[in-house]
C-alpha cells in the first residue's frame, strides 16, 4: 500500500480529473463575489436570531433553544463557506493537504450540527406535542448537555476524513467532488444523512396525524382556541424549518451518493450549484421565523432600530410585554387573559388542555 500524504492538493485533483484554474477568471470572481455576499447576509441574519432569542424572555424554553442553536449551526455554515471562498479556484492549488481537510472539515461539521440539532428539535416536539403542551419541561441543564453533545457529535463527524478515512492510501477510491475523500466515506455520510431526513419526516407526520385528531376535540373549547394555534402554528413553523432544509441539501447529498456509487457519472457539472442551493438554506430560517413568528419579528424590529430609537423609546411604543411565565400566570388567575401577544401560554390553559386531551 503507498501512501500520498506528501503531496499537494493538485496532486489528487488532477488524479480525479477535478480541474483547478491556474488563473482568476470571470467566472471564479462572479462565484467569489456572490458567495461571501451570501455568507455576509448568512452571518448577519442568524447572529440575529440568536440575539432575539436571549434577548426576548418569552423564547427562554428548550425548543427556542434549540432553534437558536440551529442558527448557530447555520452561522458556523456561513463562517464555514466564507472560509471556502478565501480558499477556492485558483487558491485550491496552493493548499496543503491539511488545508484541505480544515476547508472541507468546517463544512461537513456544519452540515451535521444542523441535522443533529434538527432531529433534537423533532424528538422534542414529539414529546412535548403528544401531551398538547406548548414547551418541553426539559431543564435547562438538560438543554445545555443536549447542545454540548449535538456539537461534540457534529466536530467528531467532520474529523473522520482528517482522521484516516480518506483516499491518501488508496488513491483508486478517490471521489471525483471531494478529491481527498474516499468513495465509502460519501456513501456512508449521504446515506446517513438522507435516513435522517427520512426518521425527521416520518416523525413530523404521526405528529400532524396526532395533531389534526387532538385538536378536533379541542375545538369545542373556546378557551383552548388560542393554545391550539399557538401549537400548530409552532409546528407549521419548525417543519418549514425542515422542509426547506431538506429541499436544499437533498440534491447535494444524492449527488454524493453518486459519487461514491458511480465512477462514471458526470457528478462536477452540478456541483457549484447544489453547493450554492446548500449555502442559501443557512439564511432562509430567519426569513421563516419572520414570516411565521410576530415575536420574533417584532424582538427583530426592536433589534434593528434599537440604535437609532433606543430600546426603551422601542418598547413605549411596541406593546409588547416580555413578562416570565410566573407572570403570566398570575394575570390569568387575575382575569387578565390567557395570552399577550403570541407569547408563552399560562399555565391554566395548559392544564385545561390537558385535562380535555385525557377526556
Amino acid at each position: 500500500m503507498v501512501c500520498y500524504d506528501q503531496e499537494n492538493v493538485s496532486f489528487f485533483y488532477n488524479m480525479s480529473k477535478k480541474n483547478i484554474s491556474e488563473r482568476w477568471q470571470t467566472k471564479d470572481y462572479v462565484m467569489v463575489s456572490l458567495g461571501l455576499l451570501v455568507c455576509a447576509f448568512v452571518i448577519f441574519a442568524n447572529i440575529l436570531v440568536m440575539l432575539a432569542i436571549f434577548m426576548n424572555r418569552r423564547f427562554h424554553y428548550p425548543i427556542y433553544y434549540l432553534l437558536g442553536n440551529l442558527a448557530a449551526a447555520d452561522l458556523f455554515a456561513g463562517i464555514s463557506y466564507m472560509h471556502l471562498m478565501f480558499h477556492t479556484g485558483p487558491w485550491t492549488i496552493k493548499l496543503s493537504v491539511h488545508q484541505w481537510f480544515v476547508r472541507q472539515g468546517l463544512i461537513d461539521t456544519s452540515l451535521t450540527a444542523s441535522v443533529i440539532n434538527l432531529m433534537a428539535i423533532a424528538l422534542e416536539r414529539h414529546q412535548t406535542i403528544f401531551t398538547m403542551q406548548l414547551h418541553s419541561k426539559m431543564t435547562n441543564h438538560r438543554v445545555v448537555l443536549l447542545i454540548v453533545g449535538i456539537w461534540l457529535i457534529a466536530i467528531v463527524l467532520g474529523l473522520v476524513p482528517s482522521m484516516g478515512w480518506n483516499c491518501i492510501c488508496d488513491i483508486q477510491q478517490c471521489s471525483n467532488m471531494a478529491p481527498l475523500y474516499s468513495r465509502s466515506y460519501l456513501v456512508f455520510w449521504a446515506v446517513l444523512n438522507l435516513l435522517t431526513f427520512t426518521v425527521m419526516v416520518a416523525v413530523y407526520t404521526r405528529i400532524f396525524i396526532y395533531v389534526r385528531r387532538k385538536t378536533h376535540r379541542m375545538s369545542q373549547h373556546t378557551s383552548q382556541v388560542k393554545h391550539k394555534e399557538t401549537v400548530v402554528n409552532l409546528m407549521k413553523t419548525v417543519v418549514m424549518i425542515l422542509g426547506c432544509f431538506v429541499v436544499c441539501w437533498t440534491p447535494g447529498l444524492v449527488l454524493l451518493l453518486l459519487d461514491g456509487l458511480c465512477k462514471s457519472c458526470d457528478v462536477l457539472t452540478f456541483e457549484k450549484f447544489f453547493l450554492v442551493l446548500a449555502e442559501c438554506n443557512s439564511f432562509m430560517n430567519p426569513i421563516i421565523y419572520s414570516y411565521r413568528d410576530n415575536d420574533m419579528r417584532v424582538t427583530f424590529k426592536r433589534i434593528l432600530c434599537f440604535p437609532c430609537l433606543g430600546w426603551q423609546q422601542k418598547d413605549e411604543h411596541s406593546g409588547v410585554r416580555f413578562n416570565t411565565l410566573e407572570q403570566e400566570a398570575r394575570k390569568a388567575r387575575d382575569g387578565d387573559g390567557a395570552q399577550t401577544n403570541g407569547g408563552p401560554l399560562v399555565l391554566k390553559d395548559a392544564e385545561n388542555m390537558q385535562d380535555s386531551t385525557e377526556s
